[in-house]
């Protein structure tokens, strides 16, 4: 009988559900949207049974005549920062999930900004309200102002892979990855810090236990995957690291919604927790964070950008077309000087400026729809190599996501960086490096991913034009200037 991985892929815009064979391939695959609302500028929100409807929606199509026996594990990859807050005895969440992107915690950021050095200290990552623990400070000063509800185990706070955990199997607990995204965790202990719990006002009461990447983390008690053991959750842009193996001094870019670009610390088989600063990123620019542990720790250094596959989402929506004929579009013009900075919610990764505001400069009479496809395309690019620079550089890209289906976009960014772009002909590297490692100690060696490579163009000086023009744009649009 042949043996699966099952992994649920669930990301911004939609679960997906693949199947996994012996060899690591997709055998079959199923997608289920998820709804995305805006109610109010700066807010980005999910109903959280939308995402647990999605979740059993994809997973019922590509189970479908599979046999539960030949199903050796469940591996779970999800959206990271994203959180919600739900009533520990009716399972009900009290509010919205609040979306990786939402901005309604700045708030809570501008006030605790006289601990910034500190919670960066503690955690790597710079005090930021994509991160979860201002949205859960929010969330709570919101539904349990003097934390009475908290400290009396009725509320219970978590992020998707905690919400989807606690829906399938009962437990409260969430994946050390993605607890390295809540900024709570301190990464010299792979603990929650008592010091980060008092700042934020969050009581440890409330929050989740965390586990290892790999294990036994529970069966599933119902739905179309009841009776399947959940072997291995990762937060999704984790997970497409996973997938990629070793990178070395590579840079693996996940082109979704927002980008994430990752460099292993020390390459793909660090040495463990090492609490040391990084000399690769002395600025601040970029974020250490925890890949995964299974149970050994390995980190990573990350820049994220909040807006790349959303900017062509959104200029596709204004003008009534799609992001592939936008795709299109921009690899038969010149942006002409045009210059889109999508700052929806702010800059982040290097910057990390939530005070800048989205622009489009450059336009002139003669600029038309092709001039902004190819200025959308470009500041996806444009944004990559900014992270890029700021880790110190790169000897290759690797790519995955649904934007990668974009040759234009795969030569311009060879181009800007100067570097090989190679991007993994299989799809869904998310979803496969939760199956992988879910099945890992079912299965042998596995084969190695195939990539289709772009070379960099010849004209650095045209790229390094591009990018100082665009750096410009990138100045205006921040209110300090800077």
């Amino acid at each position: 009988m042949s043996s699966y991985g099952l992994a649920v892929d669930q990301g911004t815009s939609a679960t997906k559900c693949v199947l996994l064979d012996e060899a690591g391939r997709i055998a079959r695959s199923a997608s289920s949207p998820v709804a995305i609302s805006y109610p109010q500028p700066g807010w980005v929100e999910q109903r959280p049974q939308d995402v647990l409807e999605s979740v059993a929606v994809a997973a019922a199509s590509v189970l479908e005549d599979v046999g539960a026996g030949s199903v050796v594990g469940v591996g779970l990859s999800t959206q990271r920062e994203s959180a919600l807050l739900w009533d520990r005895a009716t399972g009900r969440p009290v509010d919205a999930l609040l979306g990786w992107q939402d901005q309604r915690a700045a708030s809570v950021c501008r006030r605790l900004r006289v601990h910034e050095a500190r919670i960066r200290e503690l955690t790597g990552l710079p005090l930021d309200p994509m991160f979860s623990a201002a949205k859960l400070t929010w969330l709570l000063d919101r539904h349990d102002p003097d934390r009475s509800l908290s400290r009396a185990g009725r509320l219970a706070v978590g992020t998707v892979d905690s919400w989807l955990v606690w829906s399938l199997t009962g437990q409260h607990v969430i994946e050390a990855g993605n607890a390295s995204r809540t900024q709570l965790l301190d990464l010299s202990t792979a603990a929650w810090s008592p010091e980060l719990l008092d700042i934020f006002a969050i009581p440890e009461a409330v929050l989740p236990a965390v586990v290892w990447s790999e294990g036994d983390l529970g069966v599933v008690a119902r739905g179309p995957m009841a009776g399947l053991r959940l072997r291995a959750v990762l937060g999704d842009s984790h997970a497409a690291l996973y997938a990629h193996g070793e990178v070395g001094r590579g840079a693996k870019v996940t082109y979704g919604t927002g980008s994430s670009v990752m460099q292993s610390e020390r390459g793909a088989a660090g040495p463990g927790l090492d609490t040391e600063p990084n000399p690769r990123d002395d600025s601040g620019s970029v974020c250490r964070t925890m890949a995964w542990a299974d149970p050994r720790p390995q980190l990573a250094l990350e820049g994220n950008i909040r807006s790349s596959g959303s900017t062509l989402t959104w200029l596709a929506e204004l003008f009534g077309t799609t992001p592939e004929n936008l795709s299109r579009l921009a690899g038969e013009a010149s942006s002409d000087g045009v210059h889109i900075v999508p700052a929806f919610g702010g800059l982040a990764a290097p910057w990390w400026d939530e005070g800048a505001q989205g622009l489009i400069s450059g336009v002139t009479l003669g600029t038309r729809l092709p001039q902004l496809a190819r200025a959308a395309v470009e500041s996806i690019a444009l944004q990559v190599d900014a992270v890029i620079r700021a880790m110190g550089g790169a000897t290759s890209i690797l790519a995955d996501g649904g934007a990668t289906s974009s040759d234009v976009l795969m030569q311009l960014q060879a181009d800007i960086s100067g570097v090989p772009v190679r991007r993994a002909v299989e799809r869904e590297l998310s979803a496969i490096g939760a199956g992988l490692l879910a099945a890992r100690s079912s299965w042998g060696t596995l084969q190695p991913l195939h990539y289709n490579e772009f070379h960099p163009g010849s004209d650095h000086h045209q790229s390094a034009a591009l990018r100082a023009s665009w750096l410009t744009a990138v100045r205006r649009s921040r209110l300090d200037g800077e």
